[in-house]
């Protein structure tokens, strides 16, 4: 499904949308490596409540981020139905749990509307932006802010 038939313009590009609970995100389809199963994690001592552990994804140690709790949402309970997108952010690579993925569709920076000054800051710093689209509101994830933690630099 297209959110906006804007693919032609210059700044288009491919967005990938998932849910946590009753709110929708997207990253840019070219972060994505992957998306796969729940697979359970080996919990790591120490970690931030948000960082479920790792998992073994072919030789590879993925860390995985429970992303509802890292947005502040109720923290998720990993089940078969739930997915793990695989992101790269420069060198990083990591596992998003979420709930679903839902669409991919095109969209371009003229599509992103600035997130509400009556966000509170950390939203603003998590949030670049959203796209409305077809009744509903979609959050831009800033991967750089999500990930840019010293406890997922260990």
């Amino acid at each position: 499904m297209t959110t906006n038939p804007r693919s032609d313009s210059v700044n288009g590009r491919e967005l990938i949308a998932f849910r946590l609970g009753q709110q929708e995100f997207c990253v840019d389809v070219m972060n994505v490596r992957e998306i796969r199963g729940w697979t359970p994690a080996t919990q790591l001592p120490h970690a931030p409540s948000y960082i479920l552990g790792v998992i073994n994804l072919r030789g590879m140690v993925l860390p995985i981020i429970d992303l509802a709790a890292r947005m502040g949402f109720p923290p998720a309970e990993p089940s078969t139905r739930h997915a793990i997108m695989v992101v790269e952010i420069g060198k990083q690579v990591i596992g998003f749990l979420v709930d679903a993925v839902t669409e991919i569709f095109s969209g371009g920076d003229e599509d992103i509307q600035p997130t509400p000054e009556v966000a509170s800051d950390m939203t603003r710093t998590l949030i670049d932006g959203v796209i409305p689209a077809e009744g509903r509101m979609i959050s831009v994830l800033s991967l750089d802010t999500i990930t840019a933690t010293s406890e997922l630099a260990a």
